[in-house]
């Protein structure tokens, strides 16, 4: 009697938003999970392994990862740095998938589409970038399809804005800033509808499609759907969710926007700013992403309610437990 062996991943860049959860996530699912990341990860699950090896020693790399079937790319440089860094990790993280063998998969977002993007975004929509990052990832895409000629499998699974699962992204570092002073930011007009990726669900997703048996080499996208939100809904379901944690302002909640004018004009002089400034077509750019296909793909994907994500998302924040928003100075 034969036993079906326990299928291994490598997770690139283990410490970021995806990689985290994504360990978590195969972990729960019952793979082996390689942790590839220069510092421990701090919520490394039972049972994985860390491997701090540099991204760049892709030998050494392939070698500790021997019997990896999937490579998960959560390498995501800063955002200043995307356009000399992007494509060179990436490039490294096809290399070792190339050596392993292995299914190659990366998390995508919808900078591939441009500003005159339609409001429903399927697989096979048009790519035409209108930015330099949004023509970086259409070529990374381009050069997944090209490795799969020579035997690469690999899959993009797109999603919206990440939130939940830590912190550094639209929703902890802009939206819930100032949520213990009683303020909420929303980047864009309130009435457009915007998508989401709770990050525990887009997890499971790429669980989901690493699970199946893959047939000949090629290259495939996937849109994971998430949640879609129009500004105002996005507010009133966060005032719902720190309400529901005991965080309610003693008068109204105060609403704000970004100050996009002021940050072009000072991103002569901090960079980051200039680099936001630079993709914030896509607040004022009303947007879904549909998930008809993965879901005909993997089947019904546990999908989190959005009530019990930004209660969690929060509480991974520090609410309630003593972290920074758990005092509100109201």
């Amino acid at each position: 009697m034969s036993l079906t062996p326990t299928p291994r991943v490598l997770i690139l860049g283990a410490n970021g938003h995806l990689g985290a959860a994504a360990a978590r996530a195969f972990a729960a699912a019952g793979w082996s999970v390689l942790a590839q990341a220069r510092r421990v990860p701090a919520s490394l699950p039972p049972g994985a392994q860390h491997l701090a090896i540099e991204l760049t020693d892709t030998e050494a790399l392939a070698r500790a990862a021997g019997g990896a079937c999937t490579v998960v790319h959560a390498v995501n440089p800063a955002y200043t740095r995307w356009d000399r860094e992007l494509l060179p990790l990436a490039r490294l993280g096809l290399a070792v998938a190339e050596r392993l063998r292995a299914r190659f998969m990366l998390p995508g977002n919808i900078y591939n589409f441009g500003a005159g993007m339609p409001s429903s975004l399927v697989e096979d929509t048009p790519q035409r970038p209108t930015t330099a990052k949004g023509r970086l990832r259409s070529q990374l895409e381009d050069e997944m399809r090209t490795c799969a000629a020579s035997g690469l499998d690999s899959v993009v699974i797109r999603a919206g804005d990440f939130f939940g699962s830590g912190t550094g992204t639209w929703f902890d570092q802009a939206i819930v800033k100032d949520l213990a002073r009683g303020k909420l930011v929303y980047p864009g007009p309130l009435d457009l509808p915007h998508a989401w990726a709770y990050l525990p669900d887009l997890a499971r997703a790429f669980v989901a499609v690493a699970a199946q048996r893959s047939g000949p080499a090629a290259f495939q996208r996937l849109h994971f759907s998430g949640h879609t939100l129009t500004g105002a809904q996005l507010l009133d379901a966060i005032e719902q969710a720190a309400a529901v944690l005991g965080l309610r302002p003693a008068g109204d909640w105060r609403h704000g926007t970004m100050p996009w004018g002021l940050m072009r004009t000072l991103g002569l002089v901090y960079p980051l700013w200039r680099e936001l400034a630079r993709m914030s077509y896509l607040w004022r750019v009303p947007h879904q992403l549909d998930g008809a296909a993965l879901q005909a793909q993997v089947g019904e994907l546990p999908a989190t309610p959005l009530p019990v994500a930004l209660r969690d998302a929060l509480l991974a924040l520090g609410v309630g437990r003593g972290g920074p928003l758990a005092t509100p100075a109201l």
